[in-house]
């Protein structure tokens, strides 16, 4: 970049530079340090790199030194050059003390192989030695202690979208909110690759500005497949490469539960195990592949029957309808209950793995509330890098909701230990979680322990509410199918057709249900992987019957 108020001096610097370093690097130049440093701030939400700054000295209104200051604030890892007249060269050299200048020039510069070239020869390689690198990433700008900026976090991650987190409070941190505009009480700031700051961003704005597909492209469909966890991705693979015009619906992040497992151990075909991300995101592109739509960060709240046509409504009012559904919808870690804990969710009270934490628990006291996989697998992974990680359970032991493979790695495993008959019964903490309330359930007596990092998996919850009155569910809210209806061999009410309903089907026909959202399933990664091409082999039997 250079900087002069001149414009023939402008527009000379200019054509010098790209005459020797327009085939490698981008020229640009402003006529006044305001401008100059507005360019900046926008080359810096781009994620540009800036290597070097040439500013005249003698400029109105901010002279070369005091731009030069400023600019540092942007990017201080640009090489500062400051040119001067003869009369100025004391105002040059006081200014290497100043602001850390790197070399001044003496107008005129001609010629430019002998002056100019090889001084910026010599900052170049300087620049590119130094680890100021492009980074054509997100960049998350937020408070440590914030559940808005842990959701954001989670979100991108979920989604797989590489992205840089700047905590507030550190010099980069500030960097980018300056250039942004923002005084950082509205966090987060999320600044997107192509520079576009995003201020407190909710999740379908901020799929949409990342480049996940949030709009269907059609009308109807063949198949409209609600849920983006192992059953839901099953049934997207399956359907799209059996020629059905197929899109799936996710309100967060594909994957479900078992999209945010550590390490799933117990999945036929990977021996060593593979990761709930890395299984996720094989299957997504497997999906698209086959021509399936993925849409990300929409939320379903409606369910319509009208004829033959079964159509889904989203809580923007939009809608698609398709001639068959499946519901995979999954479930979700039920709340603890306990004085303290709504207001610290996020700042160290987390539900899931939340594996976007598991840096910042290094050399921490972590406890896991819960007995089932989903805690082992997390219990496992935050052990490579914590202090010590505690598990909770109300229950005596272990082995009525944990796989046995688990149960020994958990055992073999020295920092992790197993507190059994122990439940929650405070959370304490100002801004973050600080310390925790733990009860004996035996005996009723109470410790309080320091706690920084709490993670949740109790029960699961069926996300299904948004069905009542439209499709069956038990007690319970889960999804009733096929003989789970029929009990009595009697077709549930109001059921119209003169066959029985398929094994995966609904009251509703047509409208079919696959994973852990179905009442008595097995909630394993496999079987809901099954049930989803299980529901579309159905599907593919209803419409040829409709």
């Amino acid at each position: 970049m250079t900087v002069d108020d001149d414009p023939g001096v402008s527009r000379a610097v200019a054509r010098d530079l790209r005459r020797r370093y327009g085939e490698t690097h981008r020229i640009v130049r402003a006529e006044s340090g305001d401008a100059g440093l507005d360019a900046l701030r926008e080359l810096k939400l781009r994620g540009d790199q800036v290597a070097v700054i040439l500013a005249d000295y003698r400029m109105p209104q901010m002279n070369g030194i005091e731009f030069l200051e400023q600019a540092l604030d942007v990017y201080p890892g640009a090489r500062r050059v400051l040119l001067t007249a003869y009369a100025d060269t004391n105002a040059a050299i006081d200014a290497i003390n100043v602001i850390d200048l790197d070399h001044y020039l003496l107008k005129p510069w001609d010629p430019p192989e002998e002056k100019l070239y090889p001084v910026l020869d010599d900052l170049l390689d300087a620049w590119r030695a130094s680890d100021y690198r492009p980074v054509p990433t997100c960049k998350v700008v937020g408070h440590r202690w914030s559940a808005r900026t842990s959701g954001v976090r989670e979100f991108l991650a979920r989604n797989q979208v590489p992205y840089r987190w700047y905590s507030s409070d550190t010099p980069e941190g500030q960097r980018l909110l300056s250039a942004a505009g923002q005084e950082g009480d509205r966090l987060p700031l999320v600044i997107t690759p192509d520079g576009t700051p995003l201020v407190e961003p909710e999740d379908p704005d901020l799929a949409a500005q990342v480049g996940l597909a949030t709009t269907p492209t059609a009308e109807f469909y063949d198949l409209v497949v609600i849920g983006g966890g192992p059953a839901g991705l099953g049934a997207a693979v399956y359907g799209a490469s059996e020629g059905l015009r197929t899109v799936l619906v996710e309100r967060s992040a594909t994957g479900g539960q078992a999209g945010q497992s550590s390490r799933i151990e117990n999945y036929l075909g990977f021996p060593d195990g593979v990761s709930g991300a890395q299984l996720t995101d094989r299957a997504r592109r497997q999906a698209t592949k086959f021509g399936a739509e993925i849409l990300t960060a929409r939320e379903v709240t409606a369910l319509e029957v009208t004829g033959a046509s079964r159509t889904i409504r989203f809580s923007d009012g939009s809608a698609i309808s398709a001639h068959s559904v499946i519901l995979a919808t999954g479930v979700s870690y039920r709340q603890l209950e306990a004085p303290g804990l709504d207001d610290l969710t996020g700042c160290g009270v987390f539900y899931g793995s939340a594996l976007t934490e598991a840096a910042a628990c290094q050399g921490h006291d972590v406890y896991i509330v819960g007995g089932a996989n989903s805690a082992g697998q997390a219990a496992m992974y935050l052990a490579r890098g914590a202090k010590s990680v505690t598990i909770l359970v109300r229950g005596d032991s272990l082995s009525a909701s944990m796989s046995h493979y688990l149960i020994q790695q958990i055992d073999e495993a020295p920092n992790i230990s197993v507190r059994t008959g122990t439940v929650v019964e405070a959370a304490h903490g100002s801004d973050h979680l600080e310390q925790l309330t733990l009860r004996d359930v035996t005996s009723g007596h109470t410790e309080l322990v320091d706690a920084q990092w709490m993670f949740v998996f109790i029960g699961a919850a069926p996300l299904t509410d948004w069905l009542e009155g439209t499709v069956l569910r038990d007690g319970r809210g889960f999804i009733m199918a096929g003989p789970d209806m029929t009990p009595d061999g009697q077709p549930p009410r109001g059921w119209e057709l003169d066959r029985p309903p398929y094994h995966l089907e609904t009251n509703v026909p047509g409208v079919f249900v696959a994973g852990d959202a179905r009442a008595e399933s097995a909630k394993r990664v496999a079987s809901a992987v099954g049930e989803g091409a299980m529901a579309v082999m159905l599907v593919h039997r209803y419409l040829e019957q409709s």
